[in-house]
């Protein structure tokens, strides 16, 4: 790695720019209500409820659908939100599934729709009223590619008598969980393949389309979280803190790379200052280039990366607050790495205040036409054409505070730009109809979870 040299530093801070914020409209809001639940083993039994005395576990038989940390279109209006480890810590999410849901949302606009969210088909996008198996698949490695321990090994959760036996369904499928992996990000490359980034080792895990592991994790070389094996085993030193791993990461729309950013600061790099790092997806190794994100403040947190072009992102900053808790900061950045040299800071322009959208037709029913969305962890963003994007956060069930003191929805925005992203690059109908049906699931599809 090179080192941050002064001067990159300071043209980085004066080209973050804020030319673009001002004068973007929420023309789209939905809501899925916090108790909004999956088939599957009983979970949050090693959890604690939230500070309200509402939605309080165990969840028998029932599994979380959010809350949701990335997504990616689906087909005929649904979108692939991807749920993250369950109840917020490899210690309470043992029994939390690691899972992907289809997901319909009739959104509330300026010429009607109902603003609710309901499940739909992986394979066709319709409505369903069930979040069941055809509404979502379960990562698992029942071939047993990766090389940790796993919750599916063991007779009791986390190994020991003194927590409930793993349910048999998890054992037998080998399905993972939250103790196992924490996964923030997924994308999909050229060849169907899924790419999840976790936050334990932090790794990236490669499935198939359907959630199946099909090679061993692959770690970053020289960063090590917390609960990364070689450090619970004593042979290294943790150099990243906790839930500081690939929290966002892109795919060129060529498909042939990938871009993962760390949530937090590598021991040793400024405090105000995240790596990210390119991976060649067909010699599925790292390049061996970084380039370094920018935080508006040491402290602050990024919650997705999303690609543009080939060499521009968009990422989502935020801080710990909410409309509860302190003054919340939560907005959209684009990023360039062009002219940035190996170890240099991108560019970075501001281009959405999610704290100050245009409501002029008061989708969310508060009776201001000024839209803020104040949630602590706002996970997923996805451009939908050059004007407009799709944001929502994670609500963290059973969690709460983001609105109100209680437990916090998960909202689905939809968000007109001032000015459109020009160059962005995707697929023209007919494209994304030939790699849909390319890589459309099997009949046979696996059954697991």
């Amino acid at each position: 790695m090179h080192c941050l040299k002064p001067l990159a530093v300071a043209l980085a801070a004066a080209l973050s720019t804020h030319a673009f914020a001002a004068g973007n409209t929420l023309v789209g809001w939905a809501r899925m209500a916090p108790d909004t639940f999956s088939d599957g083993p009983t979970s949050g039994q090693m959890t604690r409820g939230n500070a309200y005395g509402t939605y309080l576990p165990p969840y028998e038989h029932r599994q979380p659908v959010q809350g949701f940390s990335a997504v990616l279109l689906g087909v005929e209006g649904s979108y692939l939100y991807m749920s993250d480890n369950g109840f917020g810590g490899q210690d309470n999410s043992a029994d939390a599934l690691l899972r992907v849901y289809s997901v319909k949302p009739d959104f509330r606009t300026a010429d009607g729709g109902t603003g609710t969210v309901s499940a739909s088909s992986l394979g066709t996008g319709l409505p369903l009223e069930r979040f069941t198996e055809p509404a979502r698949f379960t990562l698992n490695d029942v071939n047993g590619k990766l090389t940790f321990p796993l919750q599916a090994e063991q007779p009791y959760y986390y190994g020991s008598a003194a927590f409930p036996p793993v349910d048999p369904s998890i054992r037998f499928g080998r399905l993972l969980t939250g103790a196992d992996l924490d996964i923030e990000s997924f994308r999909e490359d050229r060849n169907c393949a899924l790419w999840f980034g976790d936050e334990f080792g932090p790794f990236l895990i490669k499935t198939d389309r359907n959630g199946t592991v099909l090679r061993s994790e692959i770690p970053l070389p020289g960063v090590y979280a917390p609960q990364h094996p070689d450090v619970v085993a004593g042979r290294v030193q943790a150099n990243l803190g906790g839930s500081g791993g690939f929290e966002g990461m892109a795919v060129t729309p060529r498909g042939d790379r990938l871009f993962t950013l760390l949530e937090k600061p590598v021991t040793g790099d400024p405090a105000d200052r995240l790596r990210i790092n390119e991976f060649d997806i067909e010699a599925e190794r790292y390049t061996g280039r970084t380039y370094f994100y920018p935080l508006q403040a040491a402290g602050h947190a990024i919650g997705d990366m999303t690609a543009v072009d080939d060499y521009r992102f968009l990422v989502i900053e935020r801080n710990g607050a909410t409309a509860t808790s302190g003054v919340p900061f939560k907005k959209i950045y684009l990023i360039d790495i062009r002219r940035v040299g190996n170890g240099g800071v991108v560019q970075k322009t501001e281009l959405v205040d999610l704290m100050d959208l245009d409501d002029p037709n008061d989708l969310n029913g508060d009776g201001d036409t000024r839209f803020t969305f104040p949630y602590v962890t706002i996970e997923s963003v996805l451009p939908l054409d050059p004007w407009t994007l799709l944001v929502a956060n994670d609500n963290n069930f059973p969690g709460g505070g983001g609105r109100e003191l209680a437990a916090d929805a998960t909202e689905l925005l939809k968000i007109r730009l001032k000015q459109p992203l020009a160059g962005l690059r995707m697929d023209h109908p007919a494209e994304q109809d030939h790699r849909r049906k390319r890589c459309e699931r099997p009949s046979s599809e696996h059954k697991a979870g």
